[in-house]
């Protein structure tokens, strides 16, 4: 699946905030993305990235 910045993906586990909804800032070796409810901004590895994630959300 290809990835792209500005993208909201679902992943498969919630946030501890509750959303599991995260907005892609950074592709790459590494992913950072944003979580949309309490917009805390990690970092995640591709491989592990890859494997969270559950589908690509359409917010339109």
């Amino acid at each position: 699946m290809k990835f792209s910045v500005g993208e909201v993906v679902q992943f498969r586990k919630k946030h501890p905030c509750g959303e599991d909804r995260w907005e892609i800032l950074r592709t790459g070796m590494d992913f950072r993305i944003k979580c949309l409810e309490c917009g805390r901004v990690i970092m995640l590895p591709r491989p592990k990235f890859e494997k969270s994630v559950k589908k690509k959300v359409d917010l339109g």
